[in-house]
């Protein structure tokens, strides 16, 4: 049996037959009688209903799904409702989410302050440390991509805390030069903001074949990255950062925190607190999009 008809076959037995019999005939064949598990039975019917991808042909009147980018798993979605652990991906989006809100908000020159020293405070507990140990836990769901980008942006804030704490590592003492130069500093800091805006950039093309939703959130943060970095290297004579390019970058800081925190929402809203679905936009070229494009072209035949 060709993946084609065994699909088309899903579709039709759980549509038509019971939810016990769709499973078996439609996995196994018809006429064998192998008792499916029951986990193996909601996988089967999930890949006959929503072709493997949250949101892929639901109809939102029957059931809801956890939408894709709430998963911060740029492969294909994987059911969620009977792991052991809960989904961390939303507290380590929520996270970073709020420590680059605050920074970015005084990157752009917020209320006039020109210190981010409230930054620290949410630098080594909420970006730092929680982060840190959504990335952990993301590990033990068996979420790579996810273990690697949280549990690294973890260590980004902690790294950013420990820069920004004064009197506290004197890092920005000891690279200070005469009559309060600051052009060591500035060249040091901007050179640590390009090493991740490599980095990112490493994870956007890992994004390529998931959502916008996903795939935004770290475009939107690897510009900011890129941004800041110049900002940071192209400094006036005292070392001084290129304040209109800081802003530049604080801004698109901003749409990176608002694109975490959404997509943090599609991962937290279920059947028992929302009413409906966060809507993340597959791309075409995506599994799901795929899978929908042929659903389309079958039903016009």
């Amino acid at each position: 049996m060709s993946a084609e008809q065994q699909n088309h076959g899903l579709e039709k037995d759980v549509s038509a037959g019971s939810a016990g019999d769709a499973t078996r005939d439609s996995v196994n064949g018809p006429g064998v009688t192998h008792e499916m598990s029951h986990e193996e039975q909601e996988v089967a019917r999930a890949a006959a209903r929503f072709g493997y991808g949250p949101l892929a042909h639901v109809n939102t009147k029957e059931a809801r799904l956890p939408a894709f980018g709430g998963e911060f798993q740029p492969g294909l979605y994987r059911p969620v409702e009977h792991r052991k652990f809960a989904n961390p991906a939303p507290l380590g989006l929520s996270a970073f989410a709020l420590t680059t809100f605050v920074l970015s908000c005084i990157n752009m020159g917020a209320r006039d302050i020109t210190k981010p020293n409230i930054v620290i405070a949410l630098a080594f507990a909420y970006g730092g440390l929680v982060q840190l140990l959504a990335g952990m836990w993301e590990m033990a769901v068996g979420n790579t991509f996810g273990a690697t980008a949280l549990s690294s942006y973890g260590g980004f804030w902690i790294a950013v805390g420990i820069v920004l704490t004064p009197g506290g590592f004197k890092i920005e003492e000891s690279l200070m030069g005469k009559d309060g130069d600051l052009t060591m500093f500035a060249n040091s800091f901007g050179l640590f903001l390009m090493g991740w805006f490599i980095f990112t950039f490493i994870l956007l093309m890992c994004t390529l074949k998931s959502t916008v939703a996903f795939f935004s959130l770290f475009l939107t943060l690897d510009i900011a990255f890129l941004l800041l970095g110049i900002g940071y290297i192209l400094h006036d004579e005292m070392g001084n950062p290129k304040k209109p390019v800081i802003m530049a970058g604080g801004f698109f800081g901003l749409l990176a925190a608002f694109l975490a925190w959404y997509n943090a929402l599609a991962g937290i809203a279920d059947t028992s607190n929302s009413f409906f679905i966060i809507p993340v936009a597959h791309f075409p070229w995506s599994e799901t999009g795929r899978e929908r494009r042929l659903k389309t072209e079958r039903e016009m035949a």
